[in-house]
C-alpha cells in the first residue's frame, strides 16, 4: 500500500527545496478548511488515500502533476497554493445586524460575509424603497448575478428587455448586460441576490 502511494507521488517533475517541505502542512490546512476528509479528497483527486496521508505528514515529495490534481479539487492554481493563507473563516453564521450596509437610500445593499476580500461569491439582501432605482444610467460590469424577489415588485430591465417581477420570480443574467432596478410600486421591495465575481 505504502509502495504504491509513494509511486502515485514521487514521480518527475516533483515539488522540490523549501516548498516542498511547505506542502503537506498547506494541504492538510486546505483540507481541513474545507471540512473535507483524505479518503474523501483521494476519491475526488482521483490519486490513493494513502498517498494524500503520505503528502500531509511530508513523508513524500507529490509531483506537479499529482499535486495540481489535488489543487483542481479546490478550484486553485499552483501560485494560489503557496501564495494564500489558509485559514477557516472566522465567522460563517451572520445576524441580520451584523450585515455589512454597502449602499444607504432608497435602495440599500446589505452584504452577507463581511469585507472578506477572498470571496468569489457575493450575497446580497436589497431593498428598494417606492421610487428607489439604480439609476437612469445602466449598469454594466463583469460577471453574472440572480435572485429572488421576497415582497414587493420591482422593474428589471436587461439589455433590451424589461419584466415586472413580484414575489417567488426570479432572474438571471450576465452582468456585462446594461441593467436597471426600479420599485415603481406602492410598497417596499425585498430581494435576495448573488453575483459573482463580487461587484461592491
Amino acid at each position: 500500500m505504502i509502495n504504491n502511494a509513494v509511486e502515485s507521488v514521487e514521480m518527475q517533475g516533483a515539488v522540490a527545496g523549501d516548498d516542498a517541505a511547505a506542502v503537506g502542512s498547506r494541504v492538510r490546512q486546505l483540507r481541513l478548511v474545507h471540512g473535507m476528509s483524505q479518503r474523501k479528497l483521494a476519491s475526488l483527486a482521483g490519486i490513493t488515500n494513502g498517498a494524500i496521508s503520505m503528502i500531509e505528514q511530508n513523508r513524500v515529495s507529490p509531483s506537479i502533476a499529482s499535486l495540481k490534481k489535488v489543487l483542481e479539487v479546490f478550484g486553485l492554481s499552483l501560485a494560489e497554493f503557496f501564495a494564500r493563507d489558509f485559514q477557516p473563516d472566522p465567522q460563517v453564521f451572520y445576524r441580520r445586524s451584523a450585515l455589512t450596509k454597502i449602499a444607504d437610500g432608497p435602495v440599500v445593499l446589505r452584504q452577507v460575509g463581511g469585507s472578506n476580500g477572498r470571496r468569489k461569491l457575493q450575497v446580497l439582501h436589497e431593498t428598494y424603497a417606492p421610487g428607489g432605482d439604480t439609476g437612469s444610467t445602466m449598469l454594466s460590469h463583469e460577471g453574472e448575478e440572480a435572485g429572488v424577489i421576497v415582497r414587493g415588485q420591482i422593474e428589471i430591465t436587461v439589455g433590451q428587455q424589461c419584466e415586472l417581477l413580484g414575489p417567488g420570480d426570479g432572474y438571471y443574467f450576465h452582468s456585462r448586460l446594461p441593467h436597471r432596478f426600479r420599485n415603481l410600486g406602492p410598497e417596499e421591495c425585498e430581494i435576495v441576490s448573488s453575483c459573482t465575481p463580487p461587484t461592491f
